[in-house]
């Protein structure tokens, strides 16, 4: 690439639907030396390729600012800026929308039962010019701002209605002899304008709301990374911040801490809580020659490691830029609203002007005044507000019903596409299991030297002083069987096998089976044969020995949740083809894929794994929605279409998914996929009426039944018609309510 081509992905502020990112592109695109633009509306940001010998940044932003936009130049803290803006946007907008709801109050009261009060004309103008021009100045700014680059949006037809609306009002309760002159009476149509501005804040001050909570999720990812580390050197310990860590510095991670680096351990052992990276909930031991991951946890014992891999290069970094990259890709959605709003809007325009023109033209004696008219009742009737409602309503209810139902929908994304997914992708451990190792079998042998409850009484003992992860799972299964403690005159920690204690002078071990090996310590025929078949369920058996015998057996699983396997059968009656993907191994992957009634599954997979997979069905032409609840998950659910997130699960994963199941039943997977069906099919429908309201309203506006019958449509009952529309479009939303999910 030559010295002089330049790439930068830079924040845009303004931009409030797709077609404002189909607008920033072709403007930024358009300028000299700009080789290419990539608007994306979801992370709010522009990528542009130029040439810095003909164009610098500054040229960009000033050709955006001139059509209501803005670029933020700084990189350094660019997001956390363009958020700022955004909040304060929302905050705006939120005391702008209130204030013109409580001005529009009064407006509509006095328009529609009391409009023949003494001075009620004026009392609503005073109140609607506020509404209009202070709370609502922005519509105009950006209608003018479009208009000198010969351009139209949603905001142009906005502000034509509301302000022909407004000043046509204003003339009639100035001068309204004019009307009574030539047999005609002067409607004012104040309540129309104020309500239109009102309705149309709300819709933006929802998408605003979804748009303010972009990046939280890269927050904390980063937030797992720690500020400062112990660098080892001779003299002893010395904190310096992570920044200034190098490769081959050597360094110490106490018990409790996150791991700063990755790296190799040369001294010291540890069990690590590696979960963001495998998603697998026990821990892994490290001792000298293992490697350690930045962002993991180190649970208990002290161990020194070597860097190898720093700042951008370690796996933590890559699983941010992974997420972010993802976030990114994703193409917007282009909502039928704005699509059509393209045509829409200078169509209406151009049939107000032919409408007067006609009216001139053919209209004998009053053609003026008809026109004139014809004209207002068509700017009018063909205001944006139940296109404007069609898509939030729907998208609000839809959000609630979720809610109700402990579906929690984060924006109307993943409502717009969830009706579309045909392939699931489930994350195992804590999706489709319980997440968590829990004791599932305690067997105990048929000859024993002492009581079940006095051997029970030293398994506890043992357990309880093992720092073996699993070790939690056996104490807790003894405590909710009542088992007490006994005192352990002697205690050794056998690393990598198990644990080995003395009770009462006889000497006892609870481990895996290399410490029979280890202790020549035989397995009852019955024993050995109940191991072997939990085994094959992928169960991890413990033992408890004492030097002649196995007395017990312990079975320890992450069991697979009682509503994985009907949810997994529901997804594939609607025709979903269904995928696991886990960091664990292959045999315990098979056990879990056969019990849930998954036959698509891949074992032994990392994170970066899981969003290649994603990726490889979205080329397919699959639209995939990803299920997880760990960091590990995050990259995959960002790169997914829809990403659905456990409420039981991991904070990053709930902050990057777009719907969370609060009881973390699989079952709601379907539930949620169903809602979105409904929703989308509310929102056509709101659609089809209100382009056919359109469809019917604006020729009869503009006059077309005079010729015939004499018929010249009031611009009062085309308000009405207007408000009409727009409770028909919310009446038919607020049906999602009683739908059924199950």
């Amino acid at each position: 690439m030559k010295e002089n081509i330049e790439t930068l992905t830079l924040p845009v502020l303004g931009m409030t639907c797709a077609s404002c990112a189909s607008s920033v592109e072709s403007m930024v695109g358009a300028q000299e030396g700009v080789d290419h633009a990539e608007v994306n509306y979801a992370t709010q940001s522009v990528k542009v390729t130029f040439d810095k010998d003909k164009i610098q940044v500054l040229d960009m932003q000033k050709a955006l600012q001139s059509v209501g936009y803005d670029l933020i130049l700084e990189q350094e803290g660019a997001k956390e800026k363009q958020e700022a803006v955004q909040q304060n946007n929302y905050q705006q907008l939120k005391k702008r929308m209130i204030a013109s709801s409580i001005l529009a109050l009064p407006v509509v009261i006095i328009g529609m039962f009391f409009m023949h009060m003494p001075n009620g004309n004026y009392y609503m103008m005073a109140l609607t010019a506020p509404i209009l021009f202070i709370f609502g100045k922005s519509f105009f700014v950006n209608a003018w701002k479009q208009a000198q680059h010969g351009r139209a949006n949603m905001d142009t037809l906005v502000a034509l209605s509301t302000g022909i609306a407004f000043l046509f009002s204003v003339f009639n309760t100035f001068y309204p002899e004019f009307w009574y002159s030539r047999g005609l009476e002067p409607h004012v149509y104040f309540e129309a304008a104020a309500v239109v501005i009102v309705f149309i804040m709300l819709g933006k001050l929802l998408e605003e709301k979804a748009k303010s909570n972009t990046s939280s999720a890269i927050k904390k990812l980063m937030g797992l990374q720690p500020k400062t580390v112990l660098l080892v050197t001779e003299q002893g310990e010395k904190e310096i911040p992570i920044a200034e860590v190098s490769i081959g510095d050597q360094l110490m991670v106490r018990s409790g801490e996150k791991i700063p680096v990755d790296g190799v351990v040369y001294q010291g052992n540890s069990y690590v809580d590696e979960s963001m990276i495998t998603g697998e909930p026990v821990a892994v031991a490290k001792a000298e020659g293992d490697q350690v991951f930045a962002g993991t946890i180190n649970q208990k014992g002290t161990f020194r490691f070597k860097a190898e891999k720093v700042g951008g290069a370690t796996m933590l970094a890559q699983i941010i830029k992974l997420v972010q990259d993802a976030q990114g890709s994703k193409a917007p959605v282009q909502k039928l609203v704005d699509k059509i709003a393209g045509i829409f809007v200078p169509l209406v325009m151009l049939i107000a002007v032919l409408t007067l023109g006609a009216w001139l033209l053919l209209g004998g004696e009053h053609a003026f005044t008809h026109g004139l008219l014809a004209m207002v009742t068509v700017l009018v009737i063909a205001c944006p507000c139940a296109l404007g409602l069609a898509t939030p309503t729907a998208i609000m209810v839809g959000i609630g019903k979720g809610a109700e139902t402990g579906v929690l929908i984060k924006n109307a994304e993943a409502l717009e596409l969830g009706y579309k997914v045909n392939a699931v992708i489930l994350d195992k451990t804590g999706t489709i299991t319980e997440g968590k190792p829990a004791v599932t079998t305690l067997e105990w042998a048929t000859d024993l030297p002492k009581s079940k409850e006095a051997l029970a009484k030293v398994l506890m003992a043992l357990e309880y002083a093992s720092e073996h992860p699993l070790a939690e799972a056996i104490v807790r299964h003894l405590k909710e069987e009542g088992a007490g403690t006994v005192a352990l005159s002697q205690f050794e920690s056998l690393t990598g096998k198990g644990v080995e204690g003395v009770v009462d002078g006889v000497k006892y071990w609870a481990g895996s089976h290399k410490v029979l090996k280890d202790q020549n310590i035989p397995v009852s025929a019955s024993l050995a044969s109940k191991v072997l078949s939990l085994q094959e369920k992928a169960q991890t058996v413990i033992y408890l020995a004492d030097a002649t015998q196995v007395l017990a057996i312990v079975a320890i699983a992450d069991q697979v949740k009682s509503g994985s396997a009907k949810a997994v059968a529901a997804l594939k009656a609607q025709g979903i083809a269904v995928y696991m993907l886990t960091g664990d191994n292959q045999h315990t992957a098979a056990s879990v894929a056969l019990q849930a009634g998954i036959d698509h599954y891949k074992a032994d997979v990392l994170p970066s794994d899981k969003a290649d997979f994603v990726k490889e069905l979205q080329k397919q032409g699959k639209v995939v929605a990803m299920v997880g609840d760990g960091i590990n998950d995050s990259q995959a659910l960002a790169q997914a279409d829809v990403s659905i997130a456990m409420g039981k699960g991991s904070d990053i994963a709930i902050d990057v998914a777009s719907i969370t199941l609060v009881s973390s039943d699989l079952q709601q997977v379907p539930r949620a996929l169903k809602l979105s069906k409904q929703t989308v099919r509310t929102i056509r429908q709101n659609l089809f009426w209100a382009f056919i309201y359109n469809l019917i309203g604006i020729p009869i506006a503009a006059g077309l039944l005079y010729p015939f019958n004499g018929f010249l449509l009031n611009p009062m009952i085309a308000g009405a018609a207007m408000a009409l529309s727009s409770v028909s479009v919310v009446g038919n939303s607020l049906r999602l309510k009683l739908s059924n999910l199950s």
